[in-house]
């Protein structure tokens, strides 16, 4: 990985985020920037970090579980602890998500009924 380190506005601009979520993850300790003055700087880690956030915000994990997974991180640089935590976790979302897919496939087909029910009604 590159020595590159971006300010706040580049951060913002790669991945497609506000400040205010830069700030937030920073300030809930998922984000560590380096800071001259009020100028924060994003180095290949942090990179990395908000891009696991991102990807974890998006399988439906809370930023507390993300932070708690992360921190594994420091602690374990072998990642085994890491790794066995994610795979719990990620069996538990899973497993989430297919709950959630059977009741949104229900709600659908009960929509699809009572439309169905009301174009007829409309037909007489």
């Amino acid at each position: 990985m590159s020595d590159e380190k971006l300010t706040l506005k580049d951060m913002c601009a790669r991945f497609n985020v506000t400040p205010r979520t830069l700030r937030h993850y920073e300030y809930i300790e998922l984000l560590q920037p380096e800071k001259i003055g009020r100028a924060r700087f994003y180095s290949p880690r942090e990179m990395a970090r908000l891009k696991l956030i991102l990807r974890g915000k998006r399988f439906g994990f809370s930023l507390e579980e993300m932070r708690q997974w992360l921190l594994l991180y420091d602690h374990d640089p072998q990642n085994r602890k890491q790794t066995e935590i994610w795979v719990e976790m990620s069996s538990r979302q899973i497993a989430e998500l297919e709950s959630r897919q059977i009741e949104l496939s229900e709600t659908i087909e009960e929509l699809r009924r009572l439309r169905q029910i009301s174009l007829d009604s409309l037909e007489n």
